[in-house]
């Protein structure tokens, strides 16, 4: 390179690192201003009914290997 080129080619390298900084998109992480409120109606049932006759109780108590 002859030294003419070198001013012009130092130009062109300060235009393109421009270019390139002049299209980075810029992001912003900001915290909300409010609080962030969060409203859960959970209604959990939960019934477990077992109804044993008296007469199948008394065959179970009488018979261990049925089951």
């Amino acid at each position: 390179m002859s030294r003419a080129s070198a001013p012009a080619t130092l130009a062109l390298v300060a235009a393109l690192a421009l270019f390139a900084t002049a299209c980075t998109p810029k992001v912003q992480i900001e915290a909300p201003k409010e609080p962030i409120v969060i409203n859960m109606n959970i209604k959990i049932e939960h019934e477990v009914r077992v109804k044993v006759d008296k007469d199948l109780d008394q065959l179970i108590a009488e018979d261990k290997d049925i089951f």
